[in-house]
């Protein structure tokens, strides 16, 4: 009970330091133009040719309100200023223009680039899905063979025991078998994945990361929200997928279904909750690190180059180095909740691990640090980096993708309607 407690505590100091910064920035931000307000008015724009000047909005007289739009099409609030006072980078760029460019610039009236938070919540979430599905399905061989090992503490890992494991799998149950669990994945990472990147976004808007000094920490605390977010709301599908890939087809569950008809007749409906809290332990880190990883190359990349949409191979690569660095700061806890799930399950899982606990102190005793904690872990940096890697750079393009796709057609309907 006193370890419970104090991982209530843990738990609840994220949320609670999110929802303080969250009120402090509403209160220091009441001078904003509302996002209505920004909505419905037009935008106008100077036209030059190779020079970008900044978009500067005329809002209503005696102020002015510098107009910046991000990758997924919201617009960045700004502060109102006086006329007497123009924006600085508006006044600079408009001063370094030529003669003759000034002369070629024309007033352009464009309609508003705004996305409602309904089309950025939708969009948010069919790009997370996809994401997370094409992720796992991609590894989700590595990812059996990784949960064997990390279960079966008689087993010592190494690189040639689990292609051994990967060839007898193939050999005696067939190439789908490969893949044995990946149903109850898949029911569980579409809807984990499309929260997890969805929730990123809304806790990303509710904190202001960016728009703070302290924007490192606002982002570490941005992504690990959204992780425990998710996992909090599909965490019993994840045990379900764990006892799948444990199993084998003709001695284990053979559905997904079934899994949870055993385990609620057999061992009780708090047993889907088994491992919860060394789960949400783990994804604290797991899930701050990667997304602010993400986030912050991305950012280094702009700052760099001006591009704020990097191709596919970078995303890659900025997804793939986020992956092994989240991944490798929550191993050992990711070891714990293996076997807190599974216990039971298999002749290998015979061992009671029912506490966090427990757990920590069985495996140091048993196994010790580097044997227990880290067993699987450069399997691990091999399937960590595809599958975060794979998941960020495709979240990114399907949400730009479908963003353009409601601009061209709400573009469309207002020509139409005219």
């Amino acid at each position: 009970m006193f370890v419970s407690r104090n991982l209530v505590t843990i738990v609840m100091v994220p949320s609670l330091i999110g929802l303080h910064w969250a009120w402090d920035s509403l209160q220091h931000n009441k001078a904003l133009v509302s996002d209505q307000e920004r909505k419905d008015l037009p935008v106008v724009i100077l036209a030059a040719p190779k020079q970008r000047i900044p978009t500067v909005s005329r809002i209503y007289p005696g102020f002015w309100c510098m107009r910046a739009t991000t990758i997924g099409g919201e617009l960045v609030p700004a502060r109102q200023h006086a006329v007497s006072t123009p924006w600085p980078a508006a006044a600079n760029a408009v001063r370094d223009m030529s003669t003759g460019d000034r002369e070629a610039a024309e007033p352009v009236t464009v309609r508003s680039t705004n996305l409602n938070n309904r089309d950025v919540v939708l969009t948010s979430l069919i790009a997370g899905a996809t994401a997370g599905a094409l992720a796992k399905t991609t590894i989700a061989p590595l990812d059996r063979t990784k949960i064997n090992f990390q279960i079966n503490k008689d087993v010592p890992y190494t690189f040639r025991a689990a292609l051994g494991f990967l060839r007898n799998t193939y050999v005696r149950e067939g190439f789908l078998a490969l893949w044995r669990g990946n149903s109850a994945t898949m029911a569980r990472i579409i809807p984990y994945s499309a929260i997890q990147f969805t929730a990123h976004e809304q806790w990303k808007k509710i904190l202001q990361v960016d728009l703070h000094s302290d924007t490192e920490v606002r982002r570490f605390l941005a992504g690990a929200l959204a992780g425990i977010t998710s996992q909090s709301l599909t965490y019993p599908l994840d045990l379900a997928r764990a006892r799948m890939a444990v199993t084998d087809k003709y001695s284990g569950y053979k559905t997904l279904r079934e899994v949870f008809v055993k385990i609620w007749q057999c061992e009780g409906p708090r047993t889907l909750y088994r491992g919860y809290w060394a789960t949400i332990l783990g994804v604290i880190p797991y899930a701050g690190t990667s997304f602010f990883t993400y986030d912050t190359l991305k950012n280094e990349y702009y700052k760099r180059t001006g591009d704020k949409s990097p191709n596919t191979v970078i995303s890659l690569t900025f997804g793939a180095v986020a992956g092994v660095i989240g991944q490798s700061s929550s191993y050992p806890l990711d070891i714990v909740r293996r076997r807190m799930q599974t216990t039971g399950v298999t002749a290998q899982c015979a061992d009671q691990y029912l506490t966090i606990g427990r757990t920590l102190i069985k495996i140091y005793r048993e196994e010790g640090l580097i044997g227990g904690f880290y067993k699987g872990l450069s399997m691990n940096w091999i399937k960590g980096p595809i599958a975060v890697g794979i998941s960020f750079a495709t979240y990114d393009h399907i949400k730009h993708l479908l963003r353009e796709v409601i601009h061209v057609r709400e573009g469309s309907s207002s020509e139409q309607t005219r």
